[in-house]
């Protein structure tokens, strides 16, 4: 399995100032920071369905971008812009909140399903493929945070403040990988992303 540097991220999450501080756009905000590290900003690009930045690292172009679609189209800006840029999906990865892990954990990934979540469904099928990377940042799941409500209702709901800690120091250690990410260097990001966990 060969594996190339990461070149196109794209953050989920959905569009407009009643979901900027919920728990699906967690995705939203690491694609904020990591614009803000790389000294880009988001402009909007109608022919992508997104707001795009575009950075330069190491001499190599990087595109961020944040569909401006609902969580469930997210693959009509992923598909647009690995077309364009003439990207195979192991150059992207994909920021999104994940109910399977807690805040505070986060985990990369490359391949495999979408456990449900409407933004993943959307851009494998965008792909047609699975073969994109992930990074799964954890928000928790309602039945293991104690919390009697529907996930539908959970996801759309601000993080309460030790949750919201969590999350941000997810957030943290994902900036610190993203240069070996932007290398192609995913055992060193991996290993440090995993060791942060079991600290």
């Amino acid at each position: 399995m060969t594996t190339s540097a990461i070149r196109l991220i794209i953050g989920l999450g959905n569009p407009g100032p009643q979901y900027e501080t919920t728990r699906h756009n967690a995705g939203f905000w690491l694609a904020d920071h990591l614009a803000d590290d790389l000294g880009a900003s988001f402009s909007m690009e109608k022919g992508f369905f997104a707001q795009v930045a575009k950075a330069r690292f190491e001499g190599e172009n990087v595109i961020i971008a944040k569909p401006t679609t609902f969580m469930n189209r997210s693959g009509q800006a992923a598909g647009a812009l690995m077309r364009y840029y003439k990207l195979a999906p192991d150059q992207v990865l994909v920021l999104h909140d994940e109910l399977d892990l807690m805040p505070g954990s986060v985990k990369l990934k490359r391949g495999g399903g979408h456990a449900g979540h409407n933004g993943l469904r959307d851009i494998q099928s965008a792909f047609s493929s699975s073969d994109f990377w992930r990074l799964r940042i954890g928000i928790g799941h309602p039945r293991t945070l104690g919390l009697a409500e529907p996930v539908i209702a959970f996801v759309l709901e601000r993080p309460r403040a030790d949750e919201l800690k969590g999350i941000e120091s997810v957030i943290d250690r994902c900036r610190a990988i993203t240069p070996a990410l932007l290398r192609g260097d995913f055992p060193q990001a991996t290993n440090q992303l995993h060791e942060a966990n079991r600290v």
